[in-house]
């Protein structure tokens, strides 16, 4: 994979990733590439430095960074127990779920579910909050 700084031709930068340098190339020519911000299709590379990194500190940044993702892993999980012990399923009835326990303010009961992107977006035009946590595997 490979990281370039685009440029749009109305000077809006942003960054995108590449499988490799003629992917990007390949699709430039397709004008399947676009500016995030304005959509043209005039894109190009930025000027951009190579990132160099010695093996000492690359071992070093690769040490801390595992440290960080076990802690972030085991505080999910964690987040994961709670939420199964404390919390009733409700599956992929979520989204009528909530909103009865919304619109019923009698009713107060802690739930989860899956919802859609489209109707995470119903509910959010609702005015109804949701949180999404990342739903980590326990034993792996």
């Amino acid at each position: 994979m490979i990281k370039y700084i685009l440029k749009c031709e109305n000077k809006h930068e942003f960054e995108s990733w590449f499988s490799s340098s003629s992917e990007f190339e390949k699709l430039r020519k397709k004008k399947l590439l676009e500016c995030i911000f304005c959509k043209s299709i005039k894109v190009t590379k930025s000027i951009m430095s190579p990132s160099i990194v010695s093996k000492q500190k690359n071992s070093y940044f690769q040490h801390e960074d595992k440290k960080k993702f076990k802690k972030i892993k085991k505080d999910l999980i964690q987040m994961r127990n709670f939420i199964e012990k404390n919390f009733e399923f409700v599956g992929d009835k979520f989204s009528q779920e909530i909103k009865n326990i919304y619109y019923d303010k009698g009713k107060n009961k802690n739930i989860y579910g899956t919802t859609t992107s489209k109707q995470r977006k119903e509910l959010k035009e609702e005015g109804i909050e949701l949180t999404s946590i990342p739903w980590i595997n326990k034993e792996n």
